[in-house]
């Protein structure tokens, strides 16, 4: 039995889809349960619209989720002679005809089809054809003799068998009229040479499916096995799109998710192990099977993905969370300078309490990393003689504190609220307000501990206070 070994095969023609990335991780897992090897395909064969750019973001996707290929990627336009030769001998062979229907031609046979409101299939005008016949001056495409007759059966790994009448797939191109190779063919062609064994793709590709089996079988080669996965929808039950929000995974790292909370939601996103919802990377590998992809589309729900970010937020090593966060704020906010850092760190405890995203973590810690205070105008307000004589009385005894902590800061708080006669609110509002600009936010004994001695004095003699 031959070594399992699956790929994932972009085109790096825009930022990686979301589903793109379940593709990838469906088939990385398949591989790795199965001691096998998961290779990166770039089908940059479409000189227009590839660029470098959507290569390398592709491969700094794969690596921030947790995906690793085997070798170095395998660019397609690299194997095109490849490609070529394959096309020549499929028409040596009588498997392949040159088509020399002008394009006015098979425009004409599309309207025509939109006009009886039937799928548009080549009329196979040239496939029994003498080449003496030829008009001359016309570049030919090549184009692959599909079987007209009887059926064919898929035995999909997820879907079951799938029956499709042949006369439905039409004579497809293989070779354009400038020489090059189509998908069909190309991808046929690299998934032999790589030794690829199983296919794991979207059951968009089903009908490219049936063309490419056709191509292995007239080559006389042996066969990798299929699945086709149920595609992503949105919570509508629409397909899911690129001009849709969160559709790429560039999208959710703008957010600040967690890679691990991607990747375990998107495992779980038509897949299924009893009634298990987290699962560590290496419980993932032990467990998943093409058996547990369920047969109809996922809708992919924002709300749950948050759900998971804050599950893993609450509970990830704080150091770790640490990291995320900096990375984070270095490539979507601004770099947290290194003064700051140790106090952010320090305050991750109760800056995570109520964040589902790194995004959170950031706006809940930004009144530690202001150097000046920036007041919300409509709270300001609230700053009147008697909440500016609170905070005063405050500055006065907090003077006196060596290091404040919540058992310093307890008692002088119960007194403030005893000579005020007023509640915590009374007194927790104006410092809030005083030393984050807002009344909304932590707790205001983290918010001191946070900041320390010398900013919480230096923000509480603010002139605007007096």
């Amino acid at each position: 039995m031959k070594k399992v070994a699956t790929r994932f095969a972009p085109s790096p023609t825009g930022p990686l889809h979301i589903g793109g990335v379940r593709t990838a991780l469906f088939n990385w897992l398949f591989s790795k349960n199965h001691n096998g090897k998961f290779y990166l395909r770039v089908e940059d064969t479409d000189k227009e619209r590839s660029k470098d750019e959507y290569k390398n973001q592709i491969i700094k996707s794969l690596e921030w989720i947790g995906i690793n290929y085997d070798g170095d990627e395998y660019i397609q336009s690299k194997k095109i002679n490849d490609h070529i030769k394959i096309a020549n001998e499929l028409l040596k062979n009588g498997y392949a005809y040159k088509c020399y229907c002008s394009n006015e031609e098979i425009e004409e046979q599309k309207k025509r089809a939109k006009q009886k409101k039937t799928p548009y299939i080549y009329n196979r005008k040239w496939r029994d054809k003498k080449e003496s016949d030829a008009p001359k001056n016309v570049k030919p495409v090549i184009r692959f003799k599909s079987k007209i007759d009887g059926t064919s059966i898929l035995k999909d790994l997820v879907q079951g068998n799938i029956e499709i009448d042949n006369n439905t797939i039409e004579d497809f191109i293989i070779l354009r009229n400038d020489g090059t190779p189509t998908y069909n063919l190309s991808a046929s062609v690299d998934d032999h040479l790589m030794n690829i064994t199983h296919i794991i793709r979207g059951d968009d590709h089903k009908i490219n499916t049936f063309k490419q089996i056709q191509i292995y079988e007239a080559m006389k080669w042996e066969l990798p096995s299929f699945a086709h996965i149920p595609l992503i929808h949105t919570i509508e039950g629409k397909k899911l799109s690129k001009r849709d929000k969160a559709s790429t995974l560039e999208d959710y790292f703008k957010i600040g998710i967690m890679p691990d909370a991607l990747r375990n939601y998107l495992l779980r996103l038509g897949w299924s192990y009893k009634d298990k919802e987290i699962f560590t990377l290496d419980e993932s590998i032990k467990l998943f099977n093409l058996e547990g992809i369920g047969k109809s589309p996922s809708k992919l729900d924002i709300s749950r993905i948050l759900s998971m970010n804050e599950y893993y937020i609450k509970n990830i090593d704080e150091d770790d969370l640490f990291d995320h966060l900096i990375e984070y704020c270095r490539l979507h906010k601004s770099e947290i300078r290194s003064e700051k850092k140790d106090k952010i760190k320090k305050s991750l405890t109760f800056l995570k309490n109520k964040a589902k995203t790194l995004e959170d973590i950031y706006n809940n810690g930004q009144y530690i990393l202001l150097d000046k205070v920036n007041f919300n105008q409509d709270d300001l307000k609230l700053i009147d003689d008697r909440a500016k004589k609170v905070i005063s009385d405050f500055n006065k005894q907090f003077n006196k504190v060596d290091l404040p902590t919540r058992e310093i800061l307890e008692p002088i708080v119960n007194g403030l609220i005893k000579s005020h006669n007023t509640n915590f609110k009374g007194v927790g509002q104006p410092l809030r307000i005083a030393l984050t600009g807002s009344k909304f936010g932590p707790g205001i004994y983290d918010i001191i501990v946070s900041l320390g001695k010398e900013e919480v004095i230096k923000r509480l003699s603010n002139n605007i206070l007096s």
